[in-house]
């Protein structure tokens, strides 16, 4: 991977701005005071900012940008519950981040004084169960509520090469900065109002920590976006040290586990990466991170026909889980565009889910769901789109629409 050489600096990274702000001897609050301004007023310019000294406003117009990405697709799925945004950097890379709308209000009665205390229904995709996890979702009450989970992208690629991935198949084209990962909030918070954001995206967060550190704190920060850090979750495939990093540095913050096999030998086949972090390690880890956050942790295993998806594996998982609090959910596998350059996978039986998830639920009283795609028509998860684009690219046409791979990300 190549260091990206970038001429703009976002107004939105706060590594950036607070650096060049002490190096000229402007207080840190004025960068505050630019966030939650451009925050209320998302039309407004950093000139319009009042009592802001000549001096800040004199750098950021030499060194910094109110933005370093643009978005050049928007794309709705039919449903109306999933947005696809492709941002372009400045560099001229691309990275997606996708908007998951959910509606609980046409779930509750019509009529007053009628019951409106009503089950979640099962999640329906991994941002929706992580959803579920960061807000304890289980009953609500009253009339229900609108509200949008964001899914964001932490690099460009990833180098972790989960071989059913799409964006594993890229490699790794570079990290973004912590300004680049709060800019999809913004571009996402002009669409809908984001109340969640799940870092399931493109790459491996863990892997890009100070960035994504320091983004999440402004996303979390009550003077910014103010999100509360249960609705906030960090999806990784396992980085040990940076695991028990991020419940120091950050606590209450979400995480979610991309395991995928129940064994260190099965996982170094499906996730390579495993290599370097055996799978006991990686569980202590995860224990020691509940133990800081005395939070839920969301385990997500992508199903393999003939591969990961036996009655043995069932009971292999689930001895592994037995000792933590954790949500798991099952992701039958789907075609991708990037999976016949990868392996020859193919999904699991109706009757080989639902063996599996009776097992873990019944033997070792394991929470377990099964995902159900959202956005399939437009290439839902991450790391798709950029890949039709790029091939549509060398192929001198446009890029169709392809099946949702499963378990994107990390």
């Amino acid at each position: 991977m190549g260091r990206r050489a970038l001429q703009l600096k976002s107004v939105w990274d706060p590594i950036q701005l607070l650096q060049a702000f002490a190096e000229h001897g402007i207080r840190p609050k004025h960068a505050q005071k630019i966030w939650s301004f451009l925050i209320r007023h998302p039309a407004a310019h950093w000139n319009d900012v009042p009592d802001l000294p000549k001096a800040a406003t004199r750098l950021l117009d030499e060194q910094f940008s109110k933005f370093t990405t643009r978005v050049v697709e928007c794309q709705n799925s039919g449903d109306g519950e999933t947005t696809k945004l492709l941002l372009e950097l400045q560099d001229g890379l691309q990275i997606e981040a996708v908007i998951m709308h959910y509606d609980t209000t046409a779930r509750f009665a019509q009529e007053e004084g009628t019951d409106a205390t009503l089950d979640e229904p099962p999640c329906s995709s991994a941002a929706s169960c992580a959803d579920s996890v960061a807000t304890g979702a289980g009953t609500l009450g009253g009339r229900g509520h609108r509200r949008a989970t964001l899914c964001v992208s932490s690099q460009v690629g990833c180098q972790m090469g989960c071989t059913f991935c799409a964006t594993g198949t890229m490699g790794l084209k570079g990290n973004l900065t912590a300004g680049e990962i709060v800019e999809q909030l913004v571009h996402a918070n002009s669409i809908s109002k984001i109340r969640n954001i799940v870092f399931m995206g493109m790459g491996e967060p863990l892997n890009n920590y100070e960035a994504v550190r320091a983004a999440i704190a402004s996303m979390v920060d009550p003077t910014q976006w103010g999100l509360s850090p249960q609705r906030v979750t960090v999806s990784t495939v396992g980085v040990v040290n940076r695991v028990k990093q991020l419940g120091q540095d950050l606590p209450g913050i979400g995480l979610a586990l991309s395991l995928h096999a129940p064994n260190q030998e099965l996982r170094i086949q499906i996730v390579p990466s495993a290599k370097a972090y055996h799978i006991d390690k990686l569980i202590e880890s995860v224990a020691a991170y509940q133990h800081l956050s005395k939070q839920r942790i969301f385990v997500e295993y992508v199903l393999l026909a003939g591969v990961n998806d036996g009655a043995e594996h069932a009971h292999q998982l689930g001895a592994l889980l037995s000792g933590l609090k954790v949500l798991l959910n099952l992701i039958p596998w789907n075609p991708v565009l990037a999976a016949k350059e990868a392996h020859d996978y193919s999904a699991p039986s109706q009757d080989s889910i639902l063996q599996f998830q009776s097992i873990v639920r019944t033997h070792y009283q394991v929470p377990t769901t099964v995902r159900q795609e959202k956005g399939q028509d437009i290439s839902g998860a991450c790391g798709q789109l950029a890949l039709e684009k790029a091939a549509a690219a060398r192929k001198g046409g446009l890029g169709g629409s392809r099946d949702v791979p499963a378990g994107a990300g990390a």
